[in-house]
C-alpha cells in the first residue's frame, strides 16, 4: 500500500513536502517514485528513486526545485518541493515499481492535490 499525504495550497515560489508511507512491500525491492496529473493532461513522472542503491531521477520540469528522498527505517519516501510555480498544479500520485525506475509503475497510491496558487 502507498499513502500519499502532504497537499495542499501554496503561493508561487513557496515549498511544500509530499510523504509516501509504504507498507506490505519489501522496500528494497522496489524503486518509488512520484507521478502527477493535471487537469486535461496524462500523467507525468516526476521523481523516482531506487530504494536498494540510491539511484536518483527527476523530470527535466523540476530540476534544481525537487528533492526526493527515502527513509528505510521509517519506510517513506519524500518529495520536497520547492520553488513552486502553477504549472506544478496537480494531483501527486505515489508509485512502486520493481527494482528500477523504469517509468511504468506496478502500483499507484492514492493521489494528493498539490494547488500552487496566489
Amino acid at each position: 500500500q502507498l499513502q500519499a499525504s502532504g497537499g495542499g495550497l501554496v503561493q508561487p515560489g513557496g515549498s511544500l513536502t509530499l510523504t509516501c508511507a509504504v507498507s506490505g512491500l519489501t522496500m528494497d525491492h522496489y524503486a518509488i517514485g512520484w507521478f502527477r496529473q493535471a487537469p486535461g493532461k496524462e500523467p507525468e513522472g516526476v521523481s523516482c528513486i531506487t530504494i536498494d542503491d540510491g539511484m536518483i531521477f527527476y523530470a527535466d520540469s523540476v530540476k534544481g526545485r525537487f528533492v526526493i528522498s527515502s527513509d528505510n527505517a521509517k519506510n517513506t519516501v519524500s518529495l520536497q518541493m520547492n520553488s513552486l510555480k502553477p504549472e506544478d498544479t496537480a494531483v501527486y500520485y505515489c508509485t512502486a515499481e520493481h527494482y528500477y525506475c523504469s517509468g511504468v509503475p506496478n502500483y499507484w497510491g492514492q493521489g494528493t492535490l498539490v494547488t500552487v496558487s496566489s
